[in-house]
């Protein structure tokens, strides 16, 4: 390959790597998803159907599940409500259980007597916007929504890898091999970074989970959160992330937030220093892997001193 921001010299990778180390010494604080705005107050839960707000303890039970799924948007409705707004719920998709009241008919001695309505409960399964496809909720206001890097995006068409959105969360789906990114519109500046940052830093961290697969670079994934293989991978994924940012001069600096994440996932390697050096070396072969599958569509981009 030319030489080109995805450069094969080991010390780029290797300065950037020890920054990163510094910066995780540092660290203080948690790590928010970049798809959540943080400091703005819970959506109310929203029936996208008939524009109406939940009520009563079903705000509660669907901000909890929202929550818990990592949901960005506050628009559910129910599978036929979807289906009237032309709106698809994804197989194999799990609705969210709500309590719906509906008002019994009175009969003409109930009325003559003044007797208040009666209301009968039935429990409903509904389903949120990021769980459904061909359906867009209004866009929020945003200081500074996400720009698109042209150069990213020619990048990542030319490496092949297959890239949906809309989604709840962001992951690399091995059974599909496709890689699920939430919408656009859903990322919000934060302290640390813009909401630009914070997308392409998403996208190339699942990019790098895209290059794991044995016909790919052959790496082990782990099969659940928490476990040593499943954490090493995603040490390998963030470092690929942040080499890729500070390639396409994304992000120049290791954030403090993103050092924090980091060090969560060293923490469950038994505290090995030396296991960050092992998961720089995987996510610089997996950035030339990618360099390589997307030879030819970087031409022009200056080279990373």
């Amino acid at each position: 390959m030319q030489d080109t921001v995805l450069s094969r010299r080991y010390d780029i990778y290797g300065a950037i790597t020890e920054k990163i180390v510094r910066a995780m010494k540092e660290a203080k604080g948690t790590y928010r998803m970049p798809w959540h705005s943080g400091d703005a107050p819970l959506d109310l839960p929203v029936n996208a159907h008939t524009d109406h707000p939940y009520r009563g303890v079903n705000i509660l039970s669907l901000w909890l599940d929202a929550q818990a799924r990592g949901y960005p948007t506050g628009y559910w409705a129910s599978y036929k409500q979807w289906q009237l707004l032309d709106a698809q719920v994804r197989h194999q998709e799990r609705g969210c259980l709500i309590i719906f009241y509906k008002k019994l008919d009175q009969t003409e001695m109930e009325r003559q007597s003044g007797e208040l309505a009666r209301y009968v409960g039935k429990a409903t399964h509904v389903f949120n916007a990021a769980q459904v496809d061909n359906w867009t909720p209004p866009e929020r206001k945003q200081i500074a929504p996400v720009e698109i890097d042209k150069t990213v995006d020619a990048f990542v068409q030319a490496t092949g890898a297959r890239v949906g959105h809309g989604y709840s969360m962001a992951q690399y789906r091995t059974d599909l091999d496709t890689i699920e990114m939430p919408s656009p519109a859903w990322f919000f500046d934060t302290p640390t970074r813009t909401a630009s940052q914070g997308y392409h830093g998403v996208l190339f961290h699942e990019l790098t989970h895209w290059t794991g697969p044995s016909h790919r670079c052959d790496r082990e994934f782990g099969r659940r959160f928490g476990d040593k293989k499943y954490a090493f991978e995603e040490l390998v994924a963030e470092l690929g992330a942040a080499f890729l940012c500070a390639a396409f001069k994304i992000a120049n600096e290791p954030r403090e937030d993103h050092a924090a994440y980091l060090a969560d996932w060293l923490s469950l390697l038994s505290n090995d220093p030396r296991v960050i050096f092992t998961a720089a070396n995987k996510a610089q072969e997996a950035i030339e892997y990618l360099g390589s599958a997307a030879t030819g569509a970087l031409d022009g981009v200056p080279e990373v001193a």
